[in-house]
């Protein structure tokens, strides 16, 4: 992992069932400073392999001493979180890379609507300090389950009150979401993180009502999704490395000491492109158009990975 840090974990706490926030602080010196929706990416060594999972910084942007995060346990994934939630304690070392932005608020917005679902909230937590240092206008509405993924919120509405709303995540509907954009004044922009529903119900609304893609900024950090193995042939490092089906193309390579490029590890940020010389790709990103996707021709091996048993890359 390029641009490592090492950093030790101060402390951890429970903030939901389901949700853990950790605070990380510098092994040596002072953290590298950071805007909000921030993110870094943390290593993770098990018995058999290295996970790479990105998170969200939920720290105040001002204050480089520490780093926060906060993990939900999902037990179907591939193991990251469980590592986080049952094997990481207090003044252990971990290994992150220095902060990066993929989903950073548009300042010349005239307004700024947040929607957030569970775990999703974290990219805001470091959002709404600054909103309230630049007297920026804007709103939180804040989808969750009640009983499991709900965290932060007696802190949020102390700090910015009649400004968040919450909703149940199981309850709450598209005619919700659609009469939230429908009130918005002209010039207001959207941020949403979450899962992927809410991602795509807020988007197809704003397709639907016209909305100006450019006002419309999103983030999933969602692990990828298990798949059939398969193996990948390189032709120009001249490998060929089997990819079990609990692990994304992007980790194998990295397991077999071949670096690409790559910020988001959630098929946004388009960073990790590959080229593809032969084989069928299951496309799981949101960074290739439809028509590149058909074409068959590069992948994002962050998410996607192979249809066939075997792919053939140009790396």
């Amino acid at each position: 992992m390029s641009a490592a840090m090492k950093v030790h974990v101060s402390a951890i706490r429970k903030v939901a069932p389901t949700i853990k926030e950790f605070i990380l602080t510098p092994a040596d010196g002072e953290f590298f400073p950071f805007s909000p929706g921030s993110h870094i990416v943390v290593e993770m060594q098990t018995d058999s392999k290295t996970i790479r999972n990105a998170y969200s910084l939920l720290s105040d942007p001002m204050d480089n001493r520490q780093y926060r995060i906060a993990v939900r346990l999902q037990p179907e994934s591939r193991g990251g979180s469980e590592f986080m939630h049952h094997e990481v304690h207090e003044g252990d070392e971990l290994t992150i890379t220095p902060p990066n932005n993929l989903f950073s608020p548009d300042w010349r917005a005239k307004k700024h609507v947040f929607f957030a679902g569970g775990v999703g909230i974290t990219p805001f937590m470091s959002y709404i300090p600054e909103m309230l240092r630049r007297g920026a206008d804007f709103e939180l509405h804040y989808m969750y389950r009640s009983t499991q993924t709900g965290a932060y919120v007696e802190a949020l509405r102390d700090l910015i009150g009649e400004r968040l709303h919450t909703y149940d995540s199981i309850t709450s509907s598209r005619a919700e979401i659609a009469d939230i954009m429908a009130h918005c004044p002209q010039g207001t922009h959207l941020y949403i993180c979450g899962p992927e529903s809410l991602i795509d119900t807020v988007r197809y609304r704003g397709q639907q009502t016209g909305w100006p893609a450019s006002h419309i900024h999103y983030e999933a950090f969602a692990a990828p999704k298990p798949g059939k193995p398969f193996v990948a042939e390189l032709k120009k490092s001249g490998k060929t490395i089997y990819v079990p089906e609990d692990q994304s193309l992007l980790e194998a390579l990295e397991a077999n000491e071949v670096e690409i490029p790559n910020l988001c590890r959630g098929g946004v940020c388009g960073q990790c492109r590959s080229p593809v010389l032969d084989g069928d790709i299951e496309h799981r990103d949101e960074f290739l158009s439809e028509k590149e996707k058909s074409d068959n021709r590069c992948i994002m091996p962050c998410v996607s990975r192979a249809k066939s048993s075997r792919l053939h890359l140009d790396i």
